[in-house]
């Protein structure tokens, strides 16, 4: 594993912020790192970066101790923090110079060329970064975090401050990085995790409370499956519950919700059944619970 994360807990007096968390993210795969303000994910962050220390529990960056060889993680670690620190009276190029020549990167101009290119930042290279909008400096941060091609990136709030378009590009940036690195990255944006995570970690008061593929996330809080259909004819409601695998029914306007067990696809005995009593059938889909209504149901009060 790329990042392997073992009964992690972080203690500020006596208020822990992470409390005993355990995860592990491998290479090839994007990790969408959610939680409300104050949950513990950016102090999850900086001890995974050698930032800060832990008060307790092992982290492994691509095999080294984050404590006994910080040297080793950091050398294979970009890192955006929420708070992108930038020298704000250097210029973009000049300032890409500088963080090349702390990682002693043998092809520099080209590299710098690359990240330049891939971050949009091609109009933007000769301005100074104190000129730039909130956006340009997210790109500028992104671009000295993958400057020497490392292994893992950490991305902590990586959109913040993007007009649309630009998420977009971003977006399809982290999905290119992806399929070759380890991605870990924190949003608050619902439909970017949805639409650029592999798997999704919850973390709510220091304790993780969901680590699963983006497809089954919703399982963590799902009993049911609902199935909502609408027919030309008027039917009763009674009917309906003589489906096989129905266990009940609830009436919508001009259409009904069937709600059947978690493991249960009742859309083909829907199907069979309207066929028998001649009714027209003019919709059927499967609810489907968004990532932002599970991560409200497991981070609420």
């Amino acid at each position: 594993m790329a990042v392997k994360v073992d009964t992690l807990t972080k203690e500020y007096g006596t208020q822990k912020a992470v409390d005993n968390v355990s995860f592990e993210a491998k290479s090839g795969e994007v990790l969408g790192f959610l939680g409300p303000n104050g949950a513990g994910k950016s102090t999850t962050m900086k001890i995974i970066t050698g930032y800060i220390p832990q008060t307790a529990g092992k982290v492994e960056v691509c095999g080294f101790d984050t404590e006994k060889n910080s040297m080793e993680v950091r050398r294979r670690i970009g890192y955006l923090p929420e708070h992108n620190p930038l020298y704000k009276d250097m210029y973009v190029k000049e300032y890409l110079n500088l963080c090349a020549g702390i990682h002693r990167l043998s092809s520099a101009r080209q590299r710098i060329s690359e990240m330049i290119e891939r971050t949009g930042l091609g109009r933007e290279q000769h301005k100074q970064i104190g000129a730039l909008s909130k956006g340009y400096c997210q790109r500028v941060g992104l671009a000295q975090a993958m400057l020497d091609d490392p292994e893992v990136l950490i991305l902590d709030e990586p959109t913040s401050g993007l007009d649309p378009n630009q998420l977009a590009e971003i977006r399809q940036l982290i999905r290119e990085m992806g399929k070759e690195k380890t991605v870990i990255f924190s949003t608050h944006i619902m439909q970017e995790v949805q639409a650029v995570c592999d798997r999704v970690l919850i973390i709510n008061k220091g304790k993780m409370v969901a680590n699963d593929p983006i497809e089954r996330l919703q399982d963590r809080i799902a009993g049911e499956t609902i199935v909502t259909v609408g027919f030309k004819e008027k039917v009763p409601g009674e009917k309906l519950q003589q489906i096989k695998g129905v266990k009940s029914v609830r009436p919508l306007q001009n259409q009904w919700q069937l709600i059947s067990s978690l493991d249960k696809d009742i859309r083909p005995e829907i199907f069979h059944f309207a066929v028998q009593n001649n009714w027209t059938l003019i919709e059927m889909h499967k609810e489907e619970l968004s990532v932002e209504h599970v991560f409200q149901q497991l981070t609420k009060n």
